[in-house]
């Protein structure tokens, strides 16, 4: 397994449940709070439309110019960041977002439905039902909100469209100034640093190796199937390779003929003590794209995506971000006191983004020994279940029940 993330993780757990050996490499050191640790923790089936959406790209250009927006693209010469971009654009398609809404939907039910059995195997991670808000600041944002959560009743989420006064009925501590909110009653939320804890101490607990600060290099192949990793340091042999390195995927993929379009995604989060009264539910400030998730005795806000590679190491979070976030949180809870947040240390993680915002997971045709769990973007944690078991079907010799053909690894190759 390389990789330690969410998916990692969770791939490793139900791998040793079905009796495999596995050993887990990542390239961080223990304790690291990588991508997995500090995003909003949302497990989301109302997620279902994906990043590449039609709109999305006119979205994205009139976000451009605001410095402290909710996107940013970083200009550099990449040969493979413009080979993304044109992907993405193919992708924005009514047709295929419309191809993709029931695959994301179908995997977010199954991951939905296997948390509360995953809590129970490996111990509490703040579990929480009650569903996720998607709150709109504007009369236009509700409405667009309220047409997508007409489609989403039609595919069969329990939703309800709130006006201002629904949702303050629904939060009445947190003092939301908005035009109205969705609630979509089949989501969930959870802590995702508590989630990895857990995760990490069930693959130990099962009999599972894992190493930290064990960087794989790239993948090892005789007669074109894949038999092991090699790194500084490190060789390692295997009867299958189970590629879940997030963001850092594509690299390892390329040297053994893989073409998996990812771009790092990078988003921001801050962490402060919960105010005495606050929001309930996780919420979605849905024209600034900030999270806003109730972690027991803490609140986290997040957002962003910025396109802008893997920062040189040592580089220091980029604060118009983090003002961007702050803004934002600002204009939809007015009553919400900043000063926790302006003084928490900004936390940043990198996404792996594929182009049409589907993750990429199965056994690639023409790579033997290799299977793929990457390119989830900002789904990890909600599909973390359902890769994992999927991971685990496959290399048990099994045939997955849900529907791969779109997820296929080879589907830019």
């Amino acid at each position: 397994m390389v990789g330690a993330g969410v998916i990692g993780l969770a791939a490793a757990h139900y791998l040793l449940a079905a009796g495999h050996e596995v050993l887990v490499l990542e390239r961080a050191p223990e304790g690291h709070a990588g991508t997995s640790h500090g995003n909003a923790g949302m497990v989301v089936p109302s997620h279902f439309v994906p990043l590449a959406a039609p709109g999305a790209v006119a979205q994205a250009l009139r976000w451009l110019p605001d410095p402290e927006g909710p996107f940013r693209i970083a200009p550099r010469a990449s040969l493979d960041l413009a080979r993304w971009g044109v992907a993405f654009w193919r992708a924005a398609t009514a047709r295929r977002a419309e191809a993709a809404a029931p695959v994301l939907l179908a995997l977010a039910r199954v991951s939905r439905e296997a948390y509360p059995e995953l809590e129970a195997a490996v111990g509490g991670f703040g579990l929480r039902a009650g569903g996720l808000l998607m709150l709109s600041a504007t009369e236009h944002g509700h409405a667009e909100e309220a047409d997508l959560a007409e489609r989403a009743s039609r595919l069969g989420l329990d939703v309800e469209v709130l006006d201002a006064g629904g949702v303050a009925r629904l939060e009445p501590e947190a003092g939301y100034a908005v035009a109205g909110g969705v609630h979509y009653r089949d989501d969930a939320h959870l802590d995702p640093g508590a989630l990895m804890a857990r995760l990490l101490a069930s693959v130990r607990g099962q009999g599972g190796e894992v190493r930290f600060g064990a960087g794989v290099a790239r993948l090892l192949t005789r007669a074109g199937s894949v038999i092991g990793v090699d790194g500084d340091g490190l060789r390692e042999l295997a009867d299958a390779v189970v590629l879940a390195a997030g963001a850092w995927s594509a690299r390892l993929a390329r040297g053994v003929g893989l073409r998996l379009p990812l771009e790092p995604g990078t988003g921001y989060s801050l962490t402060a003590p919960a105010p005495d009264r606050g929001p309930r539910l996780p919420a979605i400030l849905t024209e600034a794209r900030v999270a806003v998730t109730p972690l027991g005795d803490r609140l986290r806000v997040g957002g962003t995506l910025e396109l802008a590679g893997f920062p040189p190491a040592g580089a220091p979070p980029d604060e118009r971000r983090v003002r961007g976030i702050l803004r934002s949180v600002a204009r939809y809870l007015p009553a919400l006191d900043p000063s926790p947040f302006a003084a928490a240390v900004p936390w940043r993680g990198h996404r792996p983004c594929s182009p049409d915002g589907l993750p990429y997971l199965g056994a690639p045709r023409r790579v033997p020994g290799l299977v793929v769990a990457t390119g989830h973007a900002m789904l990890g944690v909600s599909l973390a279940p359902v890769t994992g078991r999927v991971v685990a079907e496959i290399l048990s010799g099994g045939t997955p029940a849900l529907p791969l053909d779109a997820l296929s690894p080879d589907r830019y190759s």
